[in-house]
């Protein structure tokens, strides 16, 4: 059970819907692909029907989120790219483009007139590869990641802005600090890190409430990837020496490991010999 230091990094209001549990099955999967099967009886552990599980994969591969041979289900689309996105931050760290060569990118709105819709989408792609806007309608961050990776949201802006590659700016520890909020994202991931390693083998086999309590780790563990998402990835010369971005990785991978394995314990439980 989470620890109340980690409460306001866990959104326990939100009740975890079908799609949720579905999805991140197959995001935490091995293979990104399970029988229809499996995550039926996934879906049952946290009290939803066969019925509505069934319901909702339909409507995931209506969707493009889904492709299916009837027997088995596979992630598609923006899941799939969830799933890559996933593997690299919280897995495996992330892909640099080769040394930092001490240079930075610039991405710097170029239209004229933006309507809402392209704001959200510029600041979303821009959020996703780790920009920040130092400010605004000028986005930056260090040039030391694969200039190819997460070709849809380099797309975004890409449509809106003009790159400035090479740049060298001065700027000072305090403003790169500042810039990618080094401190807080430092001080969430050492809370997480103490979070999962008590969380990690809080569910017994006898446990008498497990939907409850596999509804807390799973809250857990969405809330420990989307911190990884957050790291903003940046060149080890620019980092705090204890960074915390390898503990927190290491952390999540053994919580995530008995997770799974509590998973498959509740499953044996409750399907018939």
């Amino acid at each position: 059970m989470p620890s109340p230091p980690v409460d306001d990094l866990i959104d326990s209001t939100r009740p975890l819907t079908a799609r949720s549990v579905l999805a991140s099955a197959l995001l935490g999967a091995r293979e990104p692909r399970l029988p229809v099967a499996h995550l039926v009886a996934v879906a049952s552990l946290f009290g939803i029907s066969a019925g509505a599980a069934r319901t909702c994969l339909w409507r995931m591969v209506s969707a493009g989120e889904l492709t299916t041979d009837s027997a088995t289900y596979a992630l598609a689309g923006r899941l799939l790219d969830r799933r890559r996105r996933v593997d690299e931050v919280a897995r495996t760290g992330h892909t640099d483009a080769g040394p930092w060569p001490g240079t930075w990118d610039l991405a710097v709105v170029s239209l004229d007139r933006r309507g809402q819709t392209d704001r959200s989408d510029l600041r979303k792609a821009a959020a996703t590869l780790h920009l920040a806007e130092i400010r605004e309608g000028v986005w930056t961050r260090p040039a030391n990641l694969d200039p190819a990776r997460l070709p849809e949201a380099r797309a975004v802006l890409d449509r809106q802005c003009v790159w400035f590659r090479g740049a060298r700016p001065e700027l000072t520890p305090d403003t790169v600090r500042s810039l990618f909020l080094l401190d807080t994202w430092a001080n969430d991931a050492r809370r997480l890190i103490a979070t999962l390693d008590e969380a990690a083998a809080a569910i017994g086999p006898d446990d008498p409430d497990i939907p409850a309590r596999l509804s807390q780790q799973f809250n857990l563990s969405v809330a420990a990837v989307h911190h990884l998402e957050l790291d903003p990835l940046l060149p080890t010369a620019l980092l705090p020496h204890d960074w915390p971005a390898e503990p927190l990785r290491v952390a999540y991978r053994r919580f995530d490991d008995e997770f799974q394995q509590t998973m498959a314990r509740a499953l044996r439980a409750t399907t018939p010999a």
